[in-house]
């Protein structure tokens, strides 16, 4: 089937159709006010490039410089022809116009929005916000090419540059479609159910005018409101001159930008009836998830809608106190800027450097930087924005993504805590202050300033706290006085894909990285490493080696981080200079990776354990080394012999395996017995192995689920045999991150549970939840 309907789908279909629409799924499910439509699944994606035979040429097209600005606009110009260019199989295309055609009501044919939903699950970081296409007030005459865009979009600039800089495959990433009935919105926006930076319990809605494209894009700066989770008040109210909202056009049918009337330019959006109705859904879906949620909704004819929800994945360690113990200005910056802010800002003459600030905005991304500006007015004068730049704009777009990632600090004169510059911001770490107002009009290019990302102020100069002069007070003096990360039992670790993510996880105060994948180490040389060393010599590769793990070892010294050696399938060379030698496999994940290439490959193998006894001899003590899709002792003793040969001392070193089998979890005790220290869980692997379900099949992903009985009893029974040989456990995949999972592992006695960069705090949280429900039943 090429389609599948919203009420039918849940969160495990997320393969199939993507994060958007599975969390669209268990929003009906949940009883929310969804409006109906259907997905288009990525199966029928991958299918419409493979059956018209253009994945190749596709892929191919996009494996470009990320830096490279020509090449990338060629790259989206080539994949968009080939996906545009190519024809629709016919029975694809009436599955989805029969669907579309009940989608209506009373027989009339809809308006529908159109929206991307990928994959992309198993991206290092979380995903950046805009990369795909959303297109609105669609009916049928456009429906199908409207589709083929979103496929298209998956290979826009903004997409490529975050795949290719990130070291990800294209030819991974799939993509689904949304096809969902639009609410005509009278008024719309976004509801954080926590602070996004901070995490406070604070309810944060922000509202506009017309549909909500407006709010999300940055194009107006929205009505800001703050409210108590637990008494339902509003703390904070801040009412923006709204100059512009996004409608349908009567006579076309197309969104179209218009004016706001003036009666409406400084009115309140929503009433309080309207906040109380918004706060409780927030709450329910935030009880649904267990999770805090990022929510966009809509009113139409006094019906509120939710039209998505993602759990907020920017929430930083640390927050502010409580408003019972701030400065009122204090407060309402952390929250998210002042009236005069909201209102479009406000400018006065600055008295010296550092002095006075001379402009306020949004806080809507924590930090403070100081630069010379940089005001961006059109796409073409992106290369103006260097390295410790203040870049300015009136709103951010997504191709802006590779600038704002060179931007030491980003300045707007429109948008929300929920627009693209707000959400972008935070996930790349970077400062940022949006809605000034007038940025780009007040400030000039080449002007230094200090623009603090808590506060929402902008200050003439650069910041110099050495000397006393800077009146600000410090950030940390609006933070808790006690640690916000609990302390467990259990250790919360966290994932890194790239060296360049170390000092971002680090910030997460995880307890040490479970992995550090050193395939993205490797697969960023563009060359296999058979070919590097012949080009670049056995030296360089072992260094390219030696500096990745160095700089997250030195970032998270002395906390422990586990890195797995090289563990890339055959098709994931065979794309790299030198790949013409690899073996074609019918299924390279089960096929010639892992331990058993390295084993078979002793000679290229020696070169990353040198890396291993070079770094222990430069003192990084904090570095283990675990071996991947290991299946039994013999694999480990063999490995093992390598360590010695290379000069690393088995018995001084922390060392182990990855339990990616049933053969592995079955032969957990004589591993055990050949020495190893630790054992590590890869839950994808394992769950696919156990049940015989290729999670990337949609025909059989529904089967595949990593609580299944028969994968928990594999863990359970390795973790118990673990602690009798006195063998510390691990999970790092992708289900360590699920409360369910979390009950599970803690209950059973795992040792460290290893989490993406976005999904520490959680399971930090519910982990410690977890251990007290634990103490209390052990007292009672």
């Amino acid at each position: 089937m090429a389609v599948l309907w919203l009420d039918e789908i849940r969160a495990s279909d997320l393969e199939t159709v993507g994060g958007k629409a599975a969390s669209l799924g268990e929003l009906t499910a949940a009883g929310l006010p969804v409006p109906p439509g259907f997905v288009v699944t990525a199966g029928t994606y991958r299918a419409f490039i493979e059956d018209a035979g253009i994945d190749d040429e596709l892929f191919e097209a996009v494996d470009v410089d990320p830096e490279d600005s020509k090449a990338l606009s060629n790259a989206q110009e080539r994949a968009h022809e080939l996906i545009m260019g190519t024809e629709m199989p016919e029975s694809v295309r009436e599955e989805i116009l029969e669907s579309y055609r009940t989608v209506g009501e009373d027989g009339e044919k809809a308006f529908v929005a159109v929206r991307s939903s990928a994959t992309a699950e198993d991206l290092p970081d979380a995903s950046f916000a805009g990369q795909q296409e959303t297109f609105l007030n669609v009916r049928e005459e456009a429906l199908l090419e409207r589709i083929k865009e979103c496929w298209a979009s998956l290979f826009s600039q903004r997409a490529i540059y975050y795949r290719n800089q990130k070291g990800f495959p294209h030819e991974n990433v799939d993509i689904a479609v949304v096809v969902q009935r639009m609410v005509d919105a009278e008024k719309s926006g976004v509801m954080f159910t926590s602070h996004p930076s901070t995490g406070e319990p604070r309810i944060i809605i922000e509202s506009a005018w017309g549909l909500g494209e407006a709010v999300v894009s940055g194009a107006v700066s929205p009505d800001n409101y703050v409210v108590d989770r637990d008494s339902g008040e509003v703390e904070e109210l801040t009412v923006a001159d709204k100059k512009l909202m996004h409608v349908k056009d009567p006579d076309t049918g197309e969104t179209v930008e218009v004016d706001v009337p003036d009666e409406k330019r400084e009115a309140r959006v929503l009433s309080d009836e309207e906040i109380s109705k918004l706060v409780e859904l927030g709450v329910k879906v935030e009880e649904h998830y267990e999770t805090p949620q990022d929510v966009e909704w809509a009113v139409y004819d006094g019906e509120i809608y939710m039209l998505q929800s993602r759990p907020i994945t920017t929430i930083r360690e640390g927050g502010i106190e409580d408003a019972s113990t701030d400065s009122p200005e204090a407060t309402a910056q952390a929250n998210g800027g002042s009236e005069a802010a909201a209102n479009g800002g406000s400018v006065s003459k600055g008295k010296g450097k550092g002095d006075e600030v001379i402009m306020r905005g949004l806080g809507a991304s924590p930090g403070i930087a100081s630069g010379p500006v940089r005001i961006i007015s059109k796409l073409d004068q992106l290369d103006k924005v260097s390295d410790g730049d203040i870049m300015v704009t009136e709103m951010t777009m997504p191709d802006m993504v590779p600038a704002m990632k060179r931007a030491a600090g980003i300045i707007t004169d429109e948008g929300g805590m929920t627009s693209h510059a707000a959400i972008v911001s935070r996930e790349l770490g970077v400062p940022a202050v949006v809605g000034t107002g007038s940025a780009t009009r007040q400030l000039e290019d080449g002007q230094t300033v200090t623009l603090d990302g808590d506060k929402g102020t902008i200050r003439e100069g650069e910041a110099d706290t050495s000397t006393g002069e800077e009146q600000r007070e410090p950030v940390e003096e609006v933070r808790p006085k006690t640690p916000v990360k609990p302390m467990t039992a259990t250790e919360v670790k966290v994932n890194v894909s790239i060296p360049e993510a170390a000092e971002r996880a680090a910030a997460t105060g995880a307890d040490g990285v479970g992995l550090l994948r050193m395939e993205h180490m490797v697969l960023s040389l563009s060359k296999t490493p058979e070919r590097f060393i012949r080009d670049e010599g056995e030296e360089a590769y072992v260094q390219e080696i030696v500096e990745g793990i160095r700089h997250v070892a030195e970032e998270f010294y002395p906390r422990a981080v586990r890195v797995r050696t090289l563990d890339a399938p055959t098709d994931e060379f065979r794309e790299m200079e030198g790949g013409e030698d690899e073996p074609h496999e019918h299924n390279p994940m089960l096929g010639y990776r892992g331990i058993r290439r390295s084993l078979d490959r002793p000679d290229v193998f020696a070169h990353e354990l040198e890396a291993f006894r070079r770094l222990y001899e430069m003192g990084y003590d904090n570095v283990e080394v675990m071996f991947p899709l290991v299946n039994d002792a013999e694999d480990v003793y063999r490995a093992k012999k390598l360590m010695q040969e290379a000069g690393i001392d088995p018995e001084k070193r922390e060392w182990g395996v990855m339990i990616e089998t049933p053969a592995s979890a079955l032969s957990i005790e004589s591993m055990a017995e050949a020495g190893i220290t630790f054992a590590s869980f890869g839950t994808n692997d394992l769950t696919q192995y156990t049940l015989a379900v290729d999670r990337n099949n949609p025909n059989v992903a529904d089967r595949f689920d990593e609580l299944h009985p028969a994968v928990l009893e594999l863990i359970g029974s390795t973790i118990e045999t673990c602690r009798e040989h006195d063998v510390k456990t691990s999970i790092c995949g992708q289900a360590g991150s699920k409360p369910k999972m979390v009950q599970f592992l803690v209950d059973a006695g795992i040792s460290s549970i290893s989490a993406n960069i976005d999904a520490v705090r959680d399971v930090q949280h519910e982990v410690k939840r977890v251990e007290q429900k634990l103490v209390l039943e052990s007292v009672r």
